[in-house]
């Protein structure tokens, strides 16, 4: 009898070996992906950029607001960090 391994044992062998690491690739991008979190920012983004093109007199208002919407911004990256 012999101990080599078939050509179709070794051929399972890589499947179940694929199988796995494909998986758990998916499961990383799955827990990676944060598409309410990525939205966020780019709508917070959005509101900055229009917020520094804006008229300036405003009675201090439109640079509250923008510094807001930058600290939102830094908290929401650092929320798509730790849950990363």
């Amino acid at each position: 009898m012999s101990t080599k391994p078939s050509t179709r044992d070794r051929f399972v062998k890589a499947i179940v070996v694929l199988a796995v690491a494909g998986g758990a690739f998916a499961a990383g991008l799955a827990y990676a992906a944060q598409p309410h979190m990525e939205a966020a920012v780019n709508a917070l983004l959005t509101a900055q950029t229009e917020l520094k093109v804006a008229e300036h007199d405003k009675a201090g208002h439109r640079v509250k607001a923008l510094d807001l919407v930058n600290g939102a911004i830094a908290q929401v990256r650092a929320g798509i960090a730790a849950g990363s």
